[in-house]
């Protein structure tokens, strides 16, 4: 039987990866760092689409078979009940995976967008000696430059940011619960069972103080010249630091948060 699917989408350096590690405590339950199905499933959108001539010999029918099919074949040896896939562009596909998946829920971790330039500014720096495929492996550059590289529209930071707003203000945003980071690490139990009640599923005991690492994650930093990225430690522990980047750069972005205004978010979507 096919398990139920549900979605880890949102800003990065914003929580998804804990999360993921959190929620595969539950046997019950696969969840990973950003997996392979996003791109699997766009160039199967591209394969069925009118762009290709044989797509005359496919209906409407067969294409969501064969879309859904990316998402049955990829995890059809996991064992688990519940999937989370990862993946940022999915705030942009919520009309096809609500198509795909009628009951699917999408968890949206978030974070201040001045803080999560800071963390990916405090890997570059802690990396001094790397090279970060984050900026095409470019060794040149200011704080300043690689602030605007991941603030433009197809940016790690500014395409998730705006797939983000696509889907808060969107007709399926009933479909969301943001998670803001802050809360993730100050009260993981306390998230994991407002997840556990969106998503209908029955609270599994987590344990937040024994996270087991995840080693794939770690090639995968390695390769991407970014060792770090996906570091998770062994206990959630909500930590404060100093900004490292220069005070106007993170003035810049510290308003972007609009999560944090009620008035801002429509009534539908669900925040923790």
């Amino acid at each position: 039987m096919s398990p139920r699917f549900h979605f880890i989408s949102g800003l990065p350096r914003a929580g998804s990866t804990l999360l993921a590690a959190l929620l595969r405590q539950n046997p019950r339950i696969s969840a990973g760092m950003t997996s392979p199905v996003g791109t699997i499933f766009n160039a199967m959108l591209g394969a069925t689409s009118q762009r290709n001539e044989g797509a005359v010999f496919i209906d409407d029918a067969q294409r969501r078979r064969l879309l859904r099919a990316c998402f049955d074949a990829y995890y059809a040896e996991t064992g688990a009940d519940v999937v989370f896939d990862t993946n940022r562009q999915w705030t942009t596909k919520l009309p096809a995976l609500t198509a795909l998946f009628p009951d699917a829920r999408v968890i949206c971790c978030v974070r201040n967008p001045a803080w999560v330039v800071d963390s990916i500014e405090a890997l570059v720096k802690r990396n001094a000696f790397e090279l970060s495929g984050i900026f095409g492996f470019e060794p040149g550059g200011t704080v300043y430059s690689r602030a605007d590289g991941l603030s433009k529209p197809d940016g790690m930071v500014g395409f998730a940011w705006n797939a983000l707003r696509e889907a808060v203000f969107g007709p399926h945003a009933d479909r969301l619960l943001l998670v803001r980071y802050e809360q993730l690490t100050a009260n993981p139990r306390g998230t994991l069972a407002a997840i556990y009640d969106f998503i209908g599923e029955e609270l599994f005991a987590h344990d937040p103080d024994h996270i087991e690492p995840c080693y794939d994650m770690v090639d995968f930093d390695l390769r991407l010249g970014t060792p770090g990225l996906h570091e998770v430690g062994r206990t959630v522990q909500a930590r404060t630091r100093p900004t490292v980047l220069p005070p106007d750069l993170f003035n810049r972005f510290a308003g972007d948060a609009f999560w944090e205004d009620p008035k801002q978010l429509p009534t539908t979507v669900h925040i923790v």
